[in-house]
């Protein structure tokens, strides 16, 4: 019988995580996988010792890639690949990615590295960057996840002040769509098909996130945003990618993300489409 670890971060608290994992659980015990379930704290990276047991597969569902990268040494098979996880992790290292790729995206700078102690202080620096994005504008850590660590900065002084909480943090400065307050589309996208998709909104907050209070819905995707979400996945090499589409001006569509480790309750809430069956089905005409 073909075995399988299905990975998820047993520091974070919350069911979510642990429910997105009984997700994959399930759909991979209905294709006759035997699954376990189980958190990176159980595992132990002993670079000195083969792990004693190993599965067929790993599915990580976190962003520990320290441990997806030791499984690879193990000649285990990890989706997402841990590099792709990095890459998606770190948004800076993401939309670089994309803008070699030619994705339409909101216009970005990346901050130059600080040190914890050393904040970004060049003030014609940041000048420079108010004159070329303008206000409001985005200021992204590059880690984040459910929305957080994205700022709306109205002011030269919010600009000023929030650089300076961001020493030894990589971050970027990102053109704020205002034609997308509050709304967005998340595209889940496996191997090279789109499974699922649904708009998000808020009311309360320019993200519409659904952890930040947004609501979300069915939507049919138009050709553009179909055809951009699938080339911003194949751009940061993701097997599985959750693509986060936001509307232009005329409302044509803009990459905001792509997230590697993507959730999938809320969509399959919406939608009734269960990604997790999908992933399933693909690893295992993946190991064939």
């Amino acid at each position: 019988m073909t075995t399988a670890w299905i990975i998820y971060n047993g520091s974070l608290a919350g069911d979510k995580f642990r429910d997105q994992a009984e997700l994959l659980q399930e759909a991979a015990m209905h294709k006759g996988v035997e699954a376990r379930i189980v958190a990176n704290d159980e595992l132990f990276i002993d670079a000195t010792n083969s792990c004693p047991s190993q599965p067929d597969f790993a599915v990580l569902l976190d962003k520990d890639v320290l441990l997806g990268r030791f499984l690879r040494t193990l000649h285990i098979p990890v989706y997402n690949d841990p590099e792709v996880i990095e890459r998606c992790d770190n948004k800076a290292h993401q939309y670089i990615a994309l803008a070699q790729a030619n994705i339409p995206m909101p216009q970005t700078i990346v901050a130059p590295k600080t040190y914890p102690n050393a904040p970004l202080q060049n003030e014609r620096y940041l000048d420079h960057i108010i004159e070329t994005i303008g206000f409001p504008m985005i200021v992204k850590e590059g880690r984040g996840s459910f929305g957080m660590h994205v700022y709306l900065i109205q002011t030269r002084d919010e600009l000023l002040n929030k650089v300076a909480t961001l020493g030894g943090v990589d971050f970027i400065f990102q053109k704020y769509v205002a034609s997308s307050h509050g709304r967005d589309i998340r595209v889940n996208i496996i191997g090279d098909d789109i499974v699922a998709a649904m708009q998000r909104t808020s009311d309360c907050d320019f993200r519409a996130n659904i952890t930040n209070g947004g609501t979300a819905s069915t939507v049919v995707l138009t050709d553009a945003q179909k055809n951009i979400a699938l080339r911003a996945a194949q751009a940061v090499g993701a097997t599985f990618a959750g693509v986060d589409l936001l509307f232009d001006e005329n409302e044509q569509p803009l990459v905001c993300e792509v997230n590697a480790a993507a959730h999938i309750r809320n969509i399959y809430n919406v939608t009734g489409i269960n990604v997790a069956d999908a992933m399933i089905d693909y690893i295992l005409e993946d190991l064939k």
